[in-house]
């Protein structure tokens, strides 16, 4: 469980968190949605302690973000950032294999092996192992940092708009298989994303953020209306009902 309690962050005069307070169940797939500037990725960072608590508290299984080791804290949650700096002359294998680091400490176990040759067909990656990054288109490698993030087998998945760069089969292909990691392996997944319609249909759990705060929270056939969304992003968007999901539709008239 991720329990984050009164939580502000603020840079000069500019409060980017205020006070924000939710519990994260183990498992299933959460989504943070929200316009630009809202806060989420903040939030991610503070999780996943790429940045330190100013207010507040955050723990993991009980565990404090802020005082817990990081080699212990390494096995426990994995984070796919914005903006992930990596070596272009690492080949798309040897990225995927530094997941493993945290358990291996370099020392490459025949389970390590295995792990790696798991995750780079999950994420279709197999025809792709010996390329060097510099040669990848941008999705290539988007996906190639959502698997090293895989390949570090910890219970807590936080991935900050793993979209990015992917094109409409693989966003698809990638969001089903999320679901699938955190209903096949029971893994909990906290995910950052800027598109409605993946949130709706693959997580179990919207949390809506603007202007640093949880404005909405809750199952995505309740949140997903037009009256919420109004809320969040501060215009209409009409919403339909397909096969019983609810669909926003933002490029309507």
């Amino acid at each position: 469980m991720i329990r984050i309690e009164q939580v502000s962050l603020q840079y000069g005069a500019a409060e980017i968190l205020k006070n924000v307070s939710l519990t994260i169940p183990k498992g299933g797939v959460t989504a943070l949605i929200g316009p630009n500037g809202a806060g989420k990725s903040s939030l991610l960072s503070l999780i996943s302690r790429l940045q330190s608590l100013q207010a507040g508290s955050i723990t993991i299984d009980d565990l404090p973000v802020d005082t817990t080791p990081s080699r212990e804290m390494a096995k426990k949650i994995a984070i796919l950032r914005q903006d992930n700096q990596v070596g272009s002359r690492l080949t798309v294998k040897e990225l995927v294999g530094f997941g493993r680091f945290p358990h291996n400490r370099g020392h490459v176990t025949q389970a390590d092996a295995d792990m790696v040759g798991e995750a780079l067909k999950l994420f279709d990656l197999t025809d792709l192992a010996g390329r060097f990054l510099e040669t990848l288109s941008g999705g290539q490698r988007q996906r190639a940092l959502v698997a090293m993030a895989f390949c570090q087998d910890t219970d807590y998945l936080l991935l900050d708009e793993p979209l990015n760069n992917l094109d409409m089969y693989f966003s698809r292909e990638l969001m089903r298989l999320l679901r699938w990691i955190a209903d096949e392996r029971g893994k909990t997944i906290v995910t950052v994303l800027h598109d409605i319609n993946y949130g709706g249909g693959f997580s179990d759990r919207i949390i809506a953020m603007k202007h640093g705060q949880v404005v909405a929270d809750g199952p995505p056939r309740e949140l997903v209306t037009t009256e919420t969304l109004r809320l969040i992003y501060g215009f209409d968007i009409p919403v339909t009902l397909i096969d019983g999901q609810p669909v926003a539709l933002p490029f309507t008239k």
